[in-house]
């Protein structure tokens, strides 16, 4: 399927702008809520790398056993990664704010 493939690349692609951006940030609860979302876009990705590798891979024991970790291990990144970007969000509000006023 070529949308997996597209939504893996695309994923990937978020995931190194939210990188970059973090270490480019000098504010300290942006960088956390950046970091957050970084982890949202590669937990997907590591999903949909494990669903890509389920569909598409050799049918045999030891396949399906690494595309249900990464499909684990993708789930419980975003997971961890969406809580973090809802606790951080109003903080890093705040300290826009701050910062802009100080300006």
């Amino acid at each position: 399927m070529l949308v997996l493939v597209v939504l893996i690349a695309l994923l990937f692609a978020f995931y190194l702008f939210y990188k970059t951006k973090y270490f480019r940030s000098n504010r300290l609860v942006e960088k956390k809520w950046l970091s957050a979302k970084s982890n949202i876009a590669l937990g997907l990705f590591v999903s949909l790398f494990g669903i890509n590798h389920l569909i598409f891979i050799s049918e045999s024991t030891v396949s399906y056993i690494v595309a249900a970790l990464f499909i684990i291990y993708g789930a419980v990144f975003t997971w961890i990664g969406f809580k973090k970007y809802k606790h951080y969000l109003p903080f890093a509000i705040e300290e826009a704010k701050l910062f802009n006023a100080q300006e």
